[in-house]
């Protein structure tokens, strides 16, 4: 059971951050706001009741934000390993919640490989037998980040992280995948996410994310990863791991000089 809405109450004040929880916006057409929150625990969901997927949709679509268009976003990239347990807490507890209420100012770029490398002894192998990757956590690490992989050059980033997100929010990261595709892509035929897993497509995909995680300056010296705009701090690290929601409206207020709604509405620490 994979996704199932349940909805134990409304709240009308500030957004809070919860480590065991996940909070998102309900639309508010009157106001035009999607702000009212919903307290659920996404491992919940199931694939045959899932009005989560309207809800979030017309959340995600509100432009509740109102953002500047001359300001970039900010730009959000986790480097991960689709079994890591801390990269399973962050992606669905700090990255995913924050992106549902900031969208509109924010990026978010996921980057499945991280600890991964290219080794003597895999199953995952390209046609000619070469190159070959190894993962931290086995071989079904290798197999869940090139699914991620698949589905991220499948059906964009936009459909893929509601995917990954509750991939990495279910008990069983692998066993998810194609309840989940069905639920947020029902358009997508899952014989293509398996022919670019078990094809070069899927290896080329891999080898990508190798270089892009490879070419990180500073090198990574740990598991998750996150940059923002590009580059990595300890102090972004801490922020983004702690409130990610707070990190992403201060780096948006620095550039834009000015605030978003959401950021004022559920943190008066911005007036």
């Amino acid at each position: 059971m994979y996704c199932l809405l349940s909805i134990i109450s409304i709240f009308h004040t500030n957004f809070i951050l919860v480590t065991n929880s996940i909070h998102l916006f309900v639309m508010n057409i009157q106001e035009g706001l999607c702000y009212k929150m919903l307290w659920y625990s996404p491992a919940g969901w199931a694939l045959n009741e899932s009005p989560m997927g309207g809800v979030q949709k017309q959340c995600l679509e509100l432009n509740a934000t109102r953002p500047n268009l001359a300001v970039p976003r900010v730009e959000v990239t986790l480097y991960y390993e689709s079994l890591c347990p801390g990269c399973r807490a962050f992606l669905p507890q700090q990255l995913f919640p924050t992106w549902a209420m900031l969208h509109d100012i924010m990026d978010v770029k996921l980057v499945p490989y991280c600890n991964a490398q290219v080794g003597l002894f895999s199953k995952w192998r390209l046609p000619s037998g070469n190159s070959p990757f190894t993962c931290q956590h086995g071989e079904p690490e290798c197999h869940g980040n090139m699914i991620e992989a698949c589905f991220l050059h499948s059906v964009g980033r936009y459909s893929a992280f509601q995917v990954i997100y509750c991939m990495e929010s279910a008990a069983n990261v692998l066993d998810a995948a194609q309840p989940v595709s069905i639920l947020h892509v029902p358009s997508m035929i899952w014989d293509s996410v398996t022919s670019c897993v078990k094809g070069e497509l899927g290896f080329k995909l891999m080898h990508e994310n190798a270089l892009k995680t490879n070419a990180l300056s500073p090198a990574k010296t740990h598991v998750p990863w996150v940059t923002i705009n590009g580059e990595y701090t300890d102090d972004f690290q801490d922020k983004a791991m702690s409130s990610l929601f707070n990190l992403v409206c201060k780096m948006y207020m620095v550039s834009s000089r000015g605030v978003t709604r959401p950021c004022l509405r559920f943190n008066m620490n911005y007036i």
